[in-house]
């Protein structure tokens, strides 16, 4: 029995002894950070349209708004680069508004409408002015799977920082191991920013003769458009073993 705890005693001296200098090739790492910024073209842009009209009544008022904005979306879903799922309806509202002795109702609906064909937003905002649309704002453009062109300044960032470590490795006398941790941080920023609502002009209040009743109301003339590119950046700040 006396044998086997001097057994047990030496072991945990043993043990004791080689802990600190295992301790010690663990504590031998690099730490290293690395950001990468790209410029990233947007893909995609948003434009926000609303119809608002002033009716003696309620329901007349309401009734307006709901042909008006039914022209809008159809008009927006037939622009290239609209899909299904791209049109997205807002609050709608209804309140009484004091003019003088006779009070009106005014009634209003947005919807949001994302275009996949940047390029062709201004010809968006003309159909969505021309179908009836009374005020207007954006485009915003953005990059449309924000994720992936994160994810690739990611991964672009890691093996910066990849490259950084192991120069620092060689110049140490060691040579670079294993990531022990990892982390991330960054975003995509669009270009620019959407701008308040701009009032449209009135073209389905114009009059209607029956030969062109099938036809546009009024022609809008499609405003110049830019997309640019949204600034994407990643920063990964990275921990390495040294061997």
């Amino acid at each position: 029995m006396g044998h086997v705890r001097r057994l047990v005693f030496l072991s945990a001296i043993l043990a004791a002894l080689l802990a600190p200098a295992t301790a010690g090739a663990v504590d031998r790492t690099v730490s290293v950070e690395a950001t990468v910024e790209r410029e990233v073209p947007n893909d995609a842009a948003r434009v926000y349209f609303t119809v608002s009209k002033e009716r003696q009544g309620r329901a007349a008022a309401l009734h307006v708004v709901a042909v008006r904005l039914r022209a809008v979306i159809a008009a927006a879903q037939s622009t290239p680069g609209v899909g299904p799922g791209d049109v997205t309806t807002g609050p709608i509202s209804v309140r009484r508004v004091e003019r003088g002795k006779h009070p009106v109702y005014r009634a209003s609906e947005s919807v949001t409408v994302v275009t996949h064909a940047p390029d062709a937003a201004g010809d968006l905002v003309a159909a969505g002015v021309a179908a009836g649309a009374t005020s207007t704002r954006g485009p915003s453009f953005f990059v449309g799977n924000r994720e992936a062109a994160y994810n690739a300044a990611l991964v672009e960032a890691l093996t910066q920082a990849k490259a950084k470590a192991g120069l620092l490795a060689a110049a140490a006398g060691a040579t670079l191991g294993p990531a022990i941790t990892i982390v991330e941080s960054g975003n995509v920023v669009p270009f620019s920013a959407p701008k308040a609502a701009e009032p449209a002009g009135d073209c389905a209040a114009a009059p209607v003769s029956k030969r062109s009743a099938k036809a546009s109301v009024c022609t809008t003339a499609s405003p110049p458009v830019k997309p640019g590119r949204s600034t994407v950046t990643a920063t990964v700040a990275a921990t390495f073993a040294l061997e």
